[in-house]
C-alpha cells in the first residue's frame, strides 16, 4: 500500500491549510523576498531594463522542489511590473481552445503564470509556441474543406512557468523561455528570518532558538516552515505561556515526529529499507519504491531531492547508497562503506 501523502504533514506539497496562509505571508515585492539572491539579482535587473525600454517582461521559467517559492516570485514579478497576473496550471487546460481564450483575455504586459507547464498536453503546448516568439495564435475555424486558418494578434505579454520537473519539459517549449532560474533549497538562516517574519504576522512570540529549531527542521523551505510554524503555535498556546522557544519548539515537532533533520517516518522508512534490507546500498530507487509501495516518480520527485541535498543518499553509477552521515543520524554503526 502506498504512502498517505494527504497526511504527511512534512511534505512541500501545496495543502489546503497552506492556502489559507500563504496568501498573507507572501511578500509582494522583490526588496521583501529573502532566499533566493541568484535568481532575485537576476530578476532585478531584467525587469529593471524591461521598464527603462517600456516592454514586458522576457518569458519567465522557474524550476525545483515545491514550496521554495515560484508562485510568490511570479506574483512579485507581476507586482514590480505594474501588471495583472492570471494564474492556471498545466493540468487545468485540456484544449487548445481554453489557452486561446486564456491569451485573448490578457491586457498589455500582463503575467500569464502556469504551474505544473510540464504538465501541458502537447497541442495547446503548440499554441504557445507562436504566442511566446510572435503574440500571435493561429485558429482554425470551420471543419473539412471550408476549414480556414486565422491569425490572432496578441498583447505583449510574460509567460511565468513553474515546475518540478525541468527534465520532463519539451525542448521546444524550455527554449522560448528567455530567463530560466533554477530555485534552490534555503539555509537555515535565510528560513529563521521567514520564520520571524511570518511569527510577526501571526503575532506570536518567537525567540531567537526557537526559531532557529523550526528552521532546522524545515528541509530547506519556507512552505514548510510557515506550516510547522502554525503546528508549533497551537501547542505553544495549549501547553505553554503562547511563547515559542527552543523547548516549546523540540516539544511540538517530536511530537508530530518531525526529527532534527527534518525528517519524518516516511523518509526514515526510505532510509531504514536501504539500509536493512539492501545493507546501504547501491540499489535501484525502482527497488526501493517497489520495496516500501510508492511510485518512482514520487520518490524522485519529492522524497530524494532533500536525502540527496542533505547527504543522507548518494547518487552513484551503480545506484543510490546510504551515506555515512545517515547512519551517524540513527547512532547506526556503519558495517560496511561503500
Amino acid at each position: 500500500m502506498g504512502i498517505n501523502m494527504g497526511k504527511r504533514i512534512i511534505t512541500t506539497e501545496l495543502m489546503d491549510e497552506d492556502k489559507k496562509i500563504e496568501s498573507t505571508l507572501r511578500p509582494q515585492l522583490l526588496d521583501d523576498y529573502i532566499g533566493q539572491s541568484k535568481a532575485k539579482e537576476n530578476l532585478k535587473v531584467y525587469i529593471e531594463a524591461a521598464k527603462q525600454r517600456n516592454e514586458s517582461l522576457d518569458h519567465v521559467l522557474f524550476y525545483g522542489p515545491p514550496g521554495l517559492g515560484k508562485t510568490t516570485l511570479a506574483g512579485i514579478i507581476a507586482n514590480e511590473m505594474s501588471v495583472n497576473m492570471k494564474v492556471t496550471s498545466g493540468p487545468a487546460i485540456e484544449k487548445p481552445g481554453e489557452m486561446a481564450a486564456i491569451l485573448n483575455n490578457l491586457q498589455e504586459g500582463d503575467v500569464l503564470f502556469v504551474d505544473e507547464i510540464h504538465r501541458l498536453n502537447r497541442q495547446v503546448e503548440e499554441l504557445l509556441y507562436p504566442a511566446m516568439e510572435d503574440y500571435a495564435i493561429d485558429i482554425v475555424i470551420g471543419k473539412g474543406a471550408t476549414a480556414k486558418s486565422i491569425r490572432l494578434d496578441l498583447p505583449k505579454f510574460t509567460l511565468v512557468g513553474a515546475t518540478t520537473r525541468a527534465g520532463m519539459l519539451t525542448p521546444p517549449l524550455r527554449d522560448r523561455f528567455g530567463v530560466v532560474n533554477r530555485l534552490e533549497f534555503y539555509t537555515v538562516e535565510e528560513l529563521k528570518v521567514i520564520i520571524c517574519r511570518s511569527a510577526n504576522v501571526f503575532q506570536v512570540k518567537i525567540d531567537e532558538e526557537g526559531a532557529l529549531e523550526l528552521a532546522r527542521r524545515s528541509r530547506g523551505t519556507p512552505r514548510l516552515a510557515n506550516r510547522l510554524l502554525k503546528r508549533v503555535r497551537d501547542f505553544a498556546q495549549v501547553k505553554y505561556d503562547g511563547n515559542i522557544t527552543k523547548e516549546v519548539a523540540d516539544f511540538a515537532l517530536d511530537l508530530l515526529e518531525v526529527d532534527k533533520l527534518g525528517l519524518d517516518n516516511t523518509d526514515r522508512e526510505i532510509l531504514f529499507t536501504m539500509i536493512e534490507k539492501f545493507n546501504g546500498g547501491p540499489v535501484g530507487i525502482e527497488t526501493v519504491a517497489t520495496t516500501i509501495g510508492e511510485d518512482t516518480g514520487t520518490i524522485e520527485e519529492v522524497y530524494e531531492p532533500y536525502l540527496v541535498q542533505n547527504g543522507l543518499i548518494l547518487r552513484t553509477p551503480r545506484g543510490r547508497v546510504v551515506s555515512e552521515l545517515a547512519y551517524k543520524h540513527f547512532g547506526l554503526c556503519q558495517e560496511k562503506l561503500v
